[in-house]
């Protein structure tokens, strides 16, 4: 993540944000492998994961004096997860509703980093996922109507613009 700059005179605050990101990367290691070999994204691991996103990156920006990100944090989390809705109730066999729950967690952590983030990783993962899909329909491993877990797309979009995004 490139906010990790910011926080190295902070010891406290950087341990948090490792964390942080540490967690992102096993429960979205975690979630990707379920949601890839079943098509769901289980609640007793998605929901927990929001108090913990909260604590982790809220208690590494208190303790860097960044509180703008935590407002940023939380307004990603809830623009992602109302968004997604949104596309839900557009389409109910296109996107599960697991995935608007796990968007509201990714947003958390893209909120953190801030706004452009919060655009560029579902970005990444619609990018992603349509590179595969259109890689299984050219192969044809898959046809037009096959459907593929999105979740593990949305993860390493999320995940790339971290890296990526300052």
């Amino acid at each position: 993540m490139a906010a990790l700059g910011v926080y190295r005179e902070e010891p406290v605050a950087l341990v948090l944000l490792v964390a942080a990101l540490l967690a992102f990367l096993v429960v979205g290691t975690r979630l990707s492998v379920i949601d890839w070999r079943t098509h769901r994204l289980p609640d007793r691991i998605v929901l927990p994961s929001y108090p913990a996103a909260i604590l982790l990156l809220g208690g590494a920006a208190a303790s860097a004096g960044e509180w703008p990100r935590i407002g940023g944090m939380l307004a990603g989390g809830a623009v992602l997860w109302a968004g997604f809705a949104v596309l839900h109730v557009l389409n109910r066999r296109g996107l599960g509703f697991g995935d608007v729950k796990l968007a509201g967690l990714l947003g958390l952590y893209l909120g953190f980093v801030g706004w452009g983030a919060l655009w560029w990783g579902p970005f990444f993962g619609v990018l992603l996922g349509g590179l595969w899909s259109s890689a299984l329909v050219i192969t044809r491993r898959a046809g037009l109507r096959s459907s593929i877990a999105f979740g593990p797309f949305l993860i390493l979009g999320t995940g790339l613009a971290l890296a990526v995004l300052r």
